[in-house]
């Protein structure tokens, strides 16, 4: 049975329905309806088989459920520089915001100097979900312990007139003054930030359950 069978196997047309109205730049026909949980599990029964390989070599994919099945291997994969060498093989065919944010691997939580490097080089690409993939892994890993304020600085410089780009920039700013208000503030009072980016991370943080009815008040007399 080939990956595109197995896939059919497990289709819900109603959730496809669904998940194309959530994605609208990927047409109806795309989507099989295959659930998170029942790619995960096929993930899981069929990593490391030779037809999985082969399937993984073979880009680009034609339907969204392939490449979620994709994303879903690539996040098991324990070797480090196997796993970037296949990340960067998939991201030029990465075409929406959910394989885009889902595409997560573990492994690069252990190699963080390389991965902020990547991280830079994929804000460079000007490519959407290139863009916004490496925003995401600055906005995974490194708000935490391995914070500094030059990944912070990097994503403040991104300027784009794509959506889903601002949109995770908004996103990393607003999780930013969650975890790292002290140093991440004065980008908003400063200013920094192109306007849209700027209110919609105002709006995102003042709808977080991080933020203190404080920083709250604060922050809302900082709109643009």
């Amino acid at each position: 049975m080939t990956v595109l069978q197995m896939l059919r196997e497990r289709a819900d047309a109603p959730y496809a329905d669904f998940q194309a109205k959530l994605i609208p730049n990927i047409e109806r026909g795309l989507f099989i309806g295959v659930r998170t949980p029942g790619l995960k599990a096929l993930a899981k029964e069929t990593a490391g088989t030779k037809q999985v390989e082969t399937f993984l070599g073979k880009l680009p994919h034609r339907y969204f459920d392939e490449n979620q099945l994709h994303i879903f291997l690539l996040n098991r994969e324990k070797n480090f520089e196997k796993c970037m060498a296949q990340v960067e093989a998939f991201l030029p065919f990465v075409d929406n915001w959910a394989t885009c944010d889902q595409l997560s691997p573990a492994v690069f939580g252990k190699h963080k100097a390389e991965l902020a490097e990547k991280a830079f080089a994929w804000i460079d690409s000007g490519e959407t979900y290139t863009v916004r993939f490496g925003t995401g892994m600055l906005m995974r890993w490194f708000l935490d312990a391995d914070f500094d304020i030059k990944y912070a600085k990097k994503v403040a410089k991104i300027r784009s007139e794509e959506y889903y780009i601002n949109m995770m920039s908004a996103w990393y700013f607003a999780t930013a003054l969650a975890k790292q208000w002290d140093c991440c503030i004065g980008f908003i009072e400063n200013g920094v930030l192109p306007g849209w980016v700027h209110n919609k991370a105002i709006q995102k943080a003042v709808e977080s359950s991080r933020i203190t009815p404080d920083q709250k008040a604060y922050l809302r007399t900082l709109r643009k």
